[in-house]
């Protein structure tokens, strides 16, 4: 009996990087075993909606993913490369395939250390988090370049390359050891965020949210957590997904359509959530030092602990984000400035602060600050300068939900009536 295609879809998103954990663990090959992943995940897509499901899905995967491994290997030249790699292992039976019909344990689960292996120390930090994104998060080429803000052609090149070092590498598939693990986690936790906000405001297509990346992105940073317990950050970036995502309900309404922070029903919120992060972010600023992550989990806190939009901390959050942007200034962190700063001191001064943005060519071609732009003209009773800066952002952004948000804004400026 066969599968409906976004069940196949969910299924093997969430099964990709088990596979190629597997994979890269026995042969020691990471670019190749992703390639064979990608042959078998490509299999799946076609016979699983037809033919049904297997009965071990993963296990499946992994037995024609390993077929095809054999296959790309068997020039002798990768044979004696490949044999050459195995002696140097010494038989290290943790590097051992499990079997394909095996559950998948937490001890199992080569995720994280796939996580590791994608921050090589020998790649860029913007390279380790493309890279991890595509094999990891199982995100789009296309899905990466936005989040990074640059060509979909330009991030291929990116993550090609970044395949190319870690094959060159010889690098093994094993968790690093504590100093070199060390200088990774930045990558690793940037990379963990991006993922969860690719899941929590999908960048393409129809739907607002991508709800198996942003449960991915959760369950890998709890595993990180209880991995490194003592990190400040790993328990901000925690507390921010929780807290974030506890407003997840309340954002859409009965047709899909997207609810503004401002509107929502605040009673739909996660209360379980909310209590989980702000304990988390709570003890996290106690022991610091204190970082990027555990400022936006204190700006998320105040947001999720205001009873009503009014009622908003927008003085204290304004002076988070003044300091969050000192200490780690990007576009959008200081885009967020200046609409809490119009929160604060009115919209004339919030807009001043966007007219500093104009000149940043990361946010040249992006829909955010003309959606900045167009909440304070509307704040300010300037109509007509709204509608056209809503307009403008509906015609950039590439999600649907947004587009039909910014169009449905800027219509009802129109034709107040």
């Amino acid at each position: 009996m066969g599968v409906p295609d976004h069940t196949v879809e969910d299924l093997l998103r969430e099964l990709a990087p088990q596979v190629l954990g597997v994979l890269a663990r026995r042969f020691g090959d990471f670019a190749t075993a992703e390639d064979a992943v990608q042959e078998a995940l490509l299999a799946a897509a076609t016979q699983w909606p037809v033919e049904g499901l297997p009965d071990h899905p993963r296990g499946w995967l992994v037995q024609v993913a390993y077929r095809r491994m054999i296959e790309l290997v068997r020039g002798e030249a990768a044979r004696r490369d490949r044999e050459d790699r195995a002696a140097r292992r010494g038989g290290d039976d943790r590097r051992t395939a499990p079997a394909a019909d095996e559950p998948l344990t937490a001890e199992r689960d080569d995720t994280l250390v796939l996580l590791f292996l994608c921050c090589h120390p020998t790649l860029s930090t913007a390279s380790a988090i493309a890279l991890t994104l595509r094999a990891v998060g199982g995100l789009s080429t296309a899905e990466i370049a936005r989040a990074f803000l640059v060509p979909e052609a330009t991030m291929a090149q990116r993550i090609s390359r970044a395949k190319q070092r870690i094959k060159s590498s010889g690098l093994p598939f094993r968790m690093p050891a504590e100093e070199e693990r060390q200088a990774r986690l930045a990558a690793v936790l940037h990379v963990l965020y991006l993922i969860f906000t690719e899941g929590h405001t999908a960048s393409l297509g129809a739907e607002l949210r991508r709800v198996d990346l942003s449960e991915e992105a959760i369950r890998l940073t709890r595993a990180m957590h209880a991995l490194l317990p003592a990190d400040s950050e790993v328990a901000g970036l925690l507390a921010l997904m929780l807290l974030t995502d506890a407003r997840a309900a309340a954002r859409t309404g009965p047709s899909g359509e997207l609810i503004s922070l401002a509107d929502q029903d605040r009673s739909r919120w996660d209360a379980t959530a909310i209590a989980e992060g702000t304990a988390l972010v709570t003890r996290a600023m106690t022991r610091g030092p204190v970082g990027p992550y555990q400022l936006q989990a204190a700006i998320a806190a105040l947001h999720d602990e205001a009873p009503t939009a009014e009622r908003t901390d927008w003085p204290q959050i304004l002076a988070l984000y003044q300091v969050l942007e000192r200490l780690a200034e990007s576009p959008v962190v200081s885009l967020n400035r200046a609409v809490a700063t119009a929160m604060v001191h009115g919209p004339a001064a919030g807009l001043d602060a966007l007219a500093a943005l104009a000149a940043d060519s990361r946010l040249t071609d992006h829909h955010r600050l003309d959606a900045a732009r167009a909440h304070l003209y509307e704040m300010a009773g300037d109509r007509d300068a709204a509608v056209a800066h809503y307009r403008a952002a509906a015609g950039r952004t590439t999600s649907r939900p947004e587009q039909e948000y910014l169009l449905m804004r800027a219509a009802r400026l129109a034709n107040p009536g």
